[in-house]
């Protein structure tokens, strides 16, 4: 009897340190990992960035200021899993800045945020839609419900700077609603085309069983030699 009740408690022991050694490894060490990760993406971005050829274009774009404002230039194809933006939410910290990656494959996602293929591309009329993690691989999104209607949501593609504004609070729904990152997202208030961003992460904090979304329209485009915006600027 003595042996079995032994035996039982190293069994217990043992599964009780290996739960341990899980939790850590969800909750620290995906996230040194990712923080890595997305470290390095931003590096490779701003080193692609750094060897293009400096615009010949005036501050306000070639078209004037209006035409820069509402029609930035059309990016080239994005690349699947590759990073071609860095996103900035001063509400969710000044240090705050995440690369955007192209796909929301579960590998892709570990390394930063992810643009849903099929949806527009940053600063053009349709909706641009990103996703990512809540919690783990660096929580990018863990302070979501932060998140309130005026905050800005900034972008750089090492080309032009991207100002959005949030204009709702998180909108709970299930992840079968596709419907959220339509060209003109369903339940966003908005009423016909424009150039929207939409942001998505888990809901609850440490489960799936619903999404959280925050809808914004394109409030102003500079070039980079102008400068940072003013929302990054405060």
């Amino acid at each position: 009897m003595r042996v079995v009740v032994r035996t039982f408690s190293e069994l217990c022991i043992t599964v009780g340190a290996l739960i341990v050694l899980f939790v850590v490894y969800v909750l620290f060490w995906t996230g040194v990992k990712a923080d890595g990760a997305m470290d390095r993406q931003i590096d490779a971005l701003q080193e692609q960035w750094a060897k293009r050829p400096v615009a010949s274009a005036g501050p306000d774009g070639p078209d004037g200021p209006d035409e820069m404002r509402t029609s930035p230039p059309k990016p080239p194809v994005y690349e699947d899993g590759k990073p071609f933006a860095v996103m900035y939410i001063p509400r969710l910290g000044f240090t705050w800045n995440k690369p955007v990656l192209e796909g929301t494959k579960v590998g892709t996602l570990k390394k930063g945020l992810g643009h849903y293929a099929g949806t527009a591309q940053l600063g053009q009329r349709g909706n641009f839609a990103v996703a990512g993690h809540r919690r783990t691989y660096g929580d990018p999104f863990k302070d979501f419900p932060r998140l309130r209607p005026g905050d800005p949501v900034v972008l750089t593609d090492g080309t032009s700077w991207f100002t959005y504004v949030i204009d709702t609070k998180p909108y709970r729904t299930v992840p079968s609603d596709v419907a959220v990152i339509d060209p003109v997202p369903r339940k966003s208030g908005y009423a016909g085309p424009g150039r929207y961003l939409t942001l998505t992460t888990c809901e609850p904090e440490w489960g799936h069983s619903h999404r959280l979304i925050v809808w914004a329209h394109l409030d102003s485009t500079q070039p980079v030699e102008a400068g940072k915006p003013e929302a990054l600027r405060r």
